[in-house]
């Protein structure tokens, strides 16, 4: 087998890619700086929309659910989301 025949083919069958609504909220927390109160957390990022295993959520509505008011940091903040909107596969689009 020449180097040109490896070229052709990729190395690993690639499947189609599947659209998933949402940004994954460790991006979202990315965003911000901490310590960060939660009325603060909803000004800046509360429009952007998450994914979670239900389907894509509002964070402002994810944050209405919350009890805490103030996050030191952010693993404390992803902690408290994760607890409201839970944990496991993604929905996607085609499902």
């Amino acid at each position: 087998m020449s180097d040109e025949d490896d070229e052709d083919e990729p190395a690993v069958a690639l499947g189609e890619r599947t659209p998933v609504d949402g940004a994954p909220l460790a991006r979202v927390t990315s965003r911000l700086t901490w310590p960060k109160e939660k009325s603060e957390v909803d000004r800046l990022e509360g429009d952007s929309v998450i994914r979670t295993p239900d389907g894509p959520r509002e964070l402002s509505a994810v944050l209405e659910e919350l009890d805490e008011t103030y996050f030191q940091r952010h693993q404390e903040f992803e902690t408290h989301v994760r607890d409201v909107i839970g944990a496991g596969p993604v929905t996607t689009a085609d499902e």
